[in-house]
């Protein structure tokens, strides 16, 4: 049997042992180059979806801010209707500088999140706040909102703008997937350290392939958008939904019986 010089224990050509050390160097760098590589990829996809959750919700102000504008153009407003469209209007602009602030934060945008100023707050406030927002449009379509609150305070410690932003989204989807005429119902309730925020439809629904990812960036039930047609949009704001309430500790889930038979989507969060 013929030995091998490490294993006769001769040393071994100094220019074998550097070209073994430089071939594990380059394994290494190999290696590393495409755990940075994959490490700059997912920083990049973060900063495209934050920044496209950003420009969505950069829309949705104007919306109120349109509706108040023409109802400002009407005669025999009294004081506390033109106190409530200014009120209106003051939420939308302080929506509008936070996301603002957001994309001139540069931290903000590489990490992928939303900032967040937490202060203990009623939750029914919130609730009325997005309401307030959403109801003009509901009221064209001669839809029905039906409010069911309970009597005594409910405090949470989060964000009231991105709190009213994560409820106006869910009634905005609501009423853009319920025809006209339709009902759509928002109720609220205490449970134990929690509470529980339903809204539900009696609208398009949602089908069950499209269920699972409802809160995925960038996707859609074909379903319910050929039923929205003109007024559809580009699937994002279930997912801001989702990272605002994860943010605030809580959780987001919706669930519908099928096509044509409504959906209801439920929001948990901590309380105070």
């Amino acid at each position: 049997m013929v030995d091998f010089p490490e294993a006769a224990g001769l040393a071994v050509d100094p220019r074998l042992r550097d070209l073994r050390e430089a071939n594990a160097q380059l394994v290494i760098a190999a290696l590393t180059a495409q755990e940075l590589e994959a490490k700059a990829e997912h920083a990049h996809a973060q900063q495209i979806r934050f920044l496209a959750m950003v420009a969505h919700e950069l829309r949705n102000p104007l919306t109120p801010i349109r509706t108040v504008a023409l109802l400002l153009n009407h005669a025999g407003l009294d004081k506390s209707q033109l106190t409530r469209l200014q009120g209106i209007i003051e939420r939308q602009v302080t929506h509008i500088s936070r996301l603002i602030d957001d994309l001139l934060d540069g931290s903000r945008v590489s990490a992928g999140k939303f900032q967040l100023m937490r202060q203990v707050m009623g939750l029914a406030d919130v609730l009325d706040a997005a309401v307030q927002m959403c109801k003009p449009t509901m009221d064209q379509r001669r839809q029905r909102l039906v409010v069911s609150l309970p009597e005594g305070p409910v405090s949470v410690d989060g964000d009231a703008v991105r709190l009213t932003q994560v409820f106006s989204n869910l009634l905005e989807n609501a009423s853009k997937y319920t025809p006209d005429e339709g009902e759509i119902q928002l109720t609220m309730a205490q449970q134990g350290a929690m509470v529980v925020v339903k809204v539900s439809d009696n609208g398009m629904g949602i089908s069950a392939s499209a269920l699972p990812y409802i809160f995925d960036l960038f996707v859609q039930d074909t379903t319910a958008s050929a039923f929205a047609q003109t007024n559809q949009g580009l699937g994002i704001g279930l997912a801001v939904v989702r990272d605002l309430v994860e943010a605030h500790g809580g959780t987001v889930a919706a669930t519908s019986p099928g096509r044509h038979l409504g959906s209801e989507f439920v929001v948990i969060l901590p309380t105070i």
